[in-house]
């Protein structure tokens, strides 16, 4: 597979609708119950005022975005650097977005950075950071 890798290019942007009944399901692929996630109850009287998605379904997010656009090379050779900003909460719109901040050839290689984030229907950063991939470089 060749890949148009140009600095300064976008990534596949794509929204994703954050509902609880998602929440639940990653709560039952993961074994995390915690009650912050899965219970609006006890959500509702801590600081957060409500439930929140698992830090790990919003990375999902990003992940899918990056497959999209690297295929199996990410699945292979990826990796990301990430900082949660904000709590993505039921109901949030999330936009992941990404752009390709430096491809360097190394031999064989191309050596990828791109800057990647989940923003909310409020511009809100929920998580950004940097991933890095390691495609086929063009003969």
């Amino acid at each position: 597979m060749e890949y148009a890798v140009r600095e300064g290019s976008a990534l596949p942007e794509f929204v994703r609708d954050v509902v609880q009944a998602d929440i639940q399901r990653y709560a039952e692929a993961s074994g995390d119950f915690n009650p912050i996630h899965i219970d609006p109850a006890f959500a509702a009287t801590t600081p957060l005022k409500g439930t929140i998605a698992h830090g790990m379904l919003v990375l999902a997010y990003l992940s899918e975005m990056l497959v999209r656009a690297f295929g199996e090379a990410w699945d292979s050779t990826g990796g990301l650097s990430l900082r949660f900003r904000n709590p993505a909460r039921p109901g949030d719109r999330l936009t992941v977005s990404g752009r390709v901040e430096s491809a360097k050839r190394d031999g064989g290689i191309v050596c990828v950075t791109c800057s990647v984030s989940c923003s909310n229907q409020a511009g809100e950063v929920v998580v950004s950071g940097d991933a890095h991939v390691a495609l086929p470089a063009p003969l």
